[in-house]
């Protein structure tokens, strides 16, 4: 493959984005279905990525207003926010949005709605008309997607490693 010229071209990543290149390194897709490993690919890359930024962002100073926000710690936040009673409404939003996405997989992989992996009908106005360019879109953000779940793997490592923020020097 060209993502790894060691291993062998994974022949069912054919006709997905980023399947070109042949990205597959544990052979994950020949015991699962493909669109479900790009759904899961999509949501934590998309998770990863707004992660990334948030640790970031924290760890530079932006809250949120209130008392119960400030001085406090990226390692330290979810058990804070635990106490304060902030998470069970996070989590109630959280669930809604699991659900709907949960029913959306579900109903592409079945192909009872006209749905691509990942897609949950918004955003689509904003990718590139041309479907060249589109592809490219996607497959950056596979990629980026990538990327973050590694960014956000080092940052909460180094973080509790550290007992420092961000930019850990």
């Amino acid at each position: 493959s060209l993502a790894l010229p060691y291993l062998k071209y994974p022949e069912q990543l054919d006709g997905w984005v980023g399947g070109e290149k042949g990205f597959d390194p544990m052979n994950i897709t020949m015991a699962l279905p493909v669109y479900w490993c790009r759904e899961a690919e999509l949501k934590h890359g998309r998770v990863c990525m707004l992660a990334t930024v948030g640790w970031i962002a924290t760890d530079s100073g932006l809250r949120f207003a209130g008392d119960m926000f400030q001085n406090v710690s990226t390692i330290e936040a979810h058990n804070k926010m635990l106490e304060a009673g902030v998470m069970a409404p996070l989590l109630a939003g959280v669930a809604v949005v699991e659900l709907y996405g949960g029913w959306l997989t579900l109903n592409g992989f079945e192909e009872r709605i006209k749905r691509e992996a990942g897609d949950f009908f918004i955003g689509k106005q904003v990718l590139p008309k041309d479907p060249e360019q589109e592809r490219l879109m996607r497959l950056k953000e596979i990629e980026n997607g990538r990327l973050a779940m590694l960014a956000f793997s080092g940052i909460a490592t180094q973080a509790v490693l550290t007992n420092s923020t961000w930019p850990f020097l």
